[in-house]
């Protein structure tokens, strides 16, 4: 596996090695050592398996108690993934990265705890897993607003294409009047 840092440089791009032959393909998508070698140690306690259709933006969502890293990885389809970093003490708190991930390309994004998590589903159908580095708690859970002008993310949004949200989603804070 090769780790490359993204323009916030905790949050990796994971590119992994594809085998190939008659039978089809194999490819390996966690090795510990190699992971704790260039991220840290994690201990991932939980696997997420999300589906959606074309068009449908989930997040930006984070913990303000038991914050998540995220190990994500596109099954099916192709999405665009963002992580924002929410991280006080960091030189790049409130920026944002986007990766395009698709399951034809053998890549995974490590977004480490402390960052705000969304992405954008650009195939007819995307399934995505990831790994988390805590559980889901609901009662610390929080929500960007994906359309933030402070943020200024630009998201592939599709002409022609519904944007499909959440309530939760629609109706988040800016990130200037979030808890």
């Amino acid at each position: 596996m090769d780790f490359l840092p993204l323009a916030i440089p905790d949050v990796m791009l994971i590119k992994h090695r594809l085998y190939t032959d008659e039978r089809g393909s194999f490819m390996e998508l966690f090795r510990q050592q190699d992971f704790t070698a260039r991220c840290g140690e994690m201990n991932f306690v939980q696997d997420n398996l999300s589906r959606s259709c074309q068009g449908t933006l989930r997040g930006l969502h984070y913990q303000i108690v038991r914050p998540q890293g995220k190990l994500v990885q596109v099954i099916s389809g192709t999405i665009f993934d963002v992580a924002v970093d929410l991280r006080r003490n960091s030189p790049t708190c409130g920026q944002w990265v986007g990766q395009h991930l698709d399951a034809d390309t053998p890549m995974s994004l490590w977004i480490p705890p402390g960052f705000a998590h969304g992405f954008y589903v650009l195939s007819e159908m995307a399934t995505v897993l990831y790994k988390c580095t805590d559980y889901y708690s609901p009662e610390y859970e929080r929500t960007l607003h994906w359309a933030d002008p402070e943020l200024a993310i630009v998201w592939p949004l599709m002409e022609n294409i519904p944007l499909v949200l959440s309530d939760k989603d629609r109706q988040a804070p800016f990130i200037n009047s979030s808890n």
